[in-house]
């Protein structure tokens, strides 16, 4: 991954109360995403003109057809997958989320490309160098609009280990925000420290039957109480 001195930790919360902790892109990670990204689509197009070439009127439109796809699509395809980001960003590690961390939405992901227009004015990408040099969360205009951050995936790193942990039922029915809070839990097991992860199960101890208790036999129970929600029984 590549470290960034402009980066810095923007703190924020999902829908279902869960604090992420989230490092933004800064300018040269996000600088030489798009140089890979501008390489990969000028050799599609310089491929697709080389075959067009021999088909005439009909290669000329199909060209015109790619290069709006190239320029317009790519990058909202590619951020709408499963990745949440493009082939360039992908290749430093780097992903476009919602302001709660959350993956991107279609309407996001279209703000935020068109915008690019305004980003390249004066020239060359001048208010989006400006934006994100000066603004905490590195943000261009295109991300302020659409409430998006351009963020490093965090790093895997030795945590808790969730094969100690069995199925638990739940102490009573939750709700599907409920549900989705302790499942998220669950998925950052592994990248918190054991102190934060107590008090974040604390918090949620109610769902395993241990509310007002914490401590590391409470937090296997809660992230217990996951495993059986995810179907896992045994």
């Amino acid at each position: 991954m590549l470290c960034d001195g402009l980066d810095t930790v923007v703190h924020a919360e999902t829908p279902e109360g869960i604090f992420l902790d989230l490092r933004p892109a800064g300018l040269s990670a996000r600088f030489y995403a798009l140089a890979i990204d501008w390489a990969i689509r000028l050799a599609v197009l310089y491929a697709a003109a080389t075959v067009s070439a021999f088909t005439g009127g009909l290669g000329a439109a199909f060209l015109l057809i790619l290069l709006f796809a190239l320029e317009w699509l790519y990058p909202v395809a590619f951020e709408l997958s499963r990745w949440g980001a493009t082939p360039g960003k992908r290749a430093f590690g780097l992903r476009v989320v919602m302001d709660t961390g959350l993956p991107v939405t279609p309407a996001a992901s279209l703000t935020r490309n068109l915008l690019r227009v305004a980003d390249f004015l004066p020239f060359m990408f001048g208010f989006a160098t400006v934006s994100i040099l000066l603004r905490r969360d590195s943000k261009r205009l295109g991300d302020i609009a659409a409430g998006t951050l351009v963020v490093h995936e965090p790093r895997a790193e030795p945590g808790f280990d969730m094969t100690r942990v069995a199925p638990v039922a739940p102490a009573k029915p939750l709700q599907p925000r409920d549900q989705a809070a302790v499942i998220a839990l669950a998925a950052r097991a592994a990248r918190l420290t054991e102190g934060r992860l107590d008090e974040l199960a604390a918090m949620a101890a109610v769902v395993s039957g241990d509310a007002g208790h914490a401590g590391p036999d409470v937090t296997r129970r809660v992230l217990g109480v996951a495993h059986w929600m995810l179907g896992r029984r045994s």
